[in-house]
């Protein structure tokens, strides 16, 4: 694919679910204001020649007029501009929520970046840089964090753009309606190199994708790696099945509501999970002490994403992870996950087990991994 310039165009290339609705809005916006701009110049020039000043023209006496006419005339000249301004924002605002609701069915791949470049992750483990591969006709969701600065994910060919902030996770979705390659930006400012932050999205038919994602990276996929990570960091010795473990579980926890200390819950996200790794005391969750250490420093984002991709396959009949390192569920978060047991099969454990263990890494926030403890 050549990405070579073509003939003049006013827009860019219209190569996503989302090009369509964002043009006509654009189009509908800059005619309504090319529509008013004409006619106040028009009246403006109308009126001039009309009522200027001639020789020998007295002033004329100002009118009080009060008129229901004057009244209707007034009326008029707000409400239609009201009228066309809430049109706009309804439209605005469905395409909005449309952007920031990516189908649950999406194929989610991780983006991280970095002054001044894109680092890409596939879930199938698969890496690039500056590139990004994609199979047509099929939703895509980027969850992406910045290593640094604040970034901006800009592709104008698929009409969407999301802020990459550091320390957080964001999210950006379409869905890829043409083969071809466009080009990926970075919209917000962010050093010296800005410029420079550019990349290419490759939109590729089902089969080409299929045979370039084969090609791999030979590191097994993400959840795996991630597996490994968890092992290593020693998350483990908390997170186990036998119900001895002292850390709250984590199969099936990822999506769900996590009961907080404080009274309050908060949902298991990839932000969560994040928090939960590097700031282990900021959300205790219900039932647990404050007893995980931080790992902060000890992992990198891009382990971290492993990590994360590791505790979403807890649980996921269709995840690559199995049931052999699944920790067990405290009673105390038995309703944090969608598959536990029953509290009647649930075996006890000892006075420990109620407590949150120092769990490792584990890249499942408070709820699972500490900041709960």
């Amino acid at each position: 694919m050549n990405m070579e310039p073509k003939s003049f165009q006013l827009f860019p290339e219209s190569a996503s679910n989302f090009a369509p609705s964002v043009d006509g809005l654009y189009l509908y916006m800059v005619l309504i204001s090319a529509f008013f701009s004409l006619l106040v110049a028009f009246l403006i020039i109308f009126f001039a020649v009309k009522y200027r000043n001639r020789p020998g023209a007295g002033v004329p006496k100002p009118i009080n007029d009060h008129s229901i006419g004057g009244m209707i005339l007034e009326i008029t000249w707000s409400v239609i501009p009201l009228g066309l301004s809430l049109v706009m924002f309804a439209w605005g605002a469905s395409i909005m929520f449309k952007e920031s609701r990516p189908p649950k069915d999406s194929l989610n791949i991780y983006v991280t970046g970095k002054r001044w470049m894109w680092k890409i992750q596939h879930l199938e483990g698969a890496r690039e840089i500056n590139e990004l591969h994609v199979p047509v006709n099929r939703d895509v969701r980027l969850t992406m964090t910045s290593e640094d600065v604040i970034h901006d994910f800009y592709v104008p060919a698929f009409r969407t753009k999301a802020d990459v902030l550091p320390g957080r996770f964001t999210t950006e979705w379409f869905r890829p309606t043409r083969i071809g390659a466009y080009h990926i930006f970075c919209a917000e400012y962010c050093g010296t190199k800005h410029s420079g932050m550019i990349g290419t999205v490759y939109v590729l038919s089902a089969e080409d994708y299929d045979k370039w994602l084969a090609q791999g990276s030979g590191e097994g996929s993400m959840a795996e790696e991630g597996e490994s990570l968890f092992r290593q960091l020693g998350c483990a010795n908390c997170h186990i099945k036998d119900g001895h473990g002292r850390a709250p579980n984590l199969y099936g926890a990822f999506g769900m509501k996590v009961d907080l200390a404080d009274g309050s819950s908060v949902r298991f996200d990839e932000s969560y999970t994040r928090e939960s790794i590097l700031y282990p005391q900021a959300k205790i969750v219900a039932g647990y002490d404050r007893i995980m250490p931080t790992f902060k420093g000890l992992i990198s984002d891009e382990g971290m994403l492993k990590l994360i991709e590791y505790i979403k396959s807890l649980g996921d009949p269709n995840g690559v992870i199995s049931e052999r390192n699944l920790p067990l569920e405290s009673p105390d978060l038995q309703k944090t996950g969608p598959m536990m047991p029953p509290a009647s099969e649930m075996p006890k454990a000892p006075a420990a087990a109620g407590k949150a263990a120092p769990a490792a890494g584990t890249a499942t926030g408070n709820q699972a991994t500490g900041r709960q403890q």
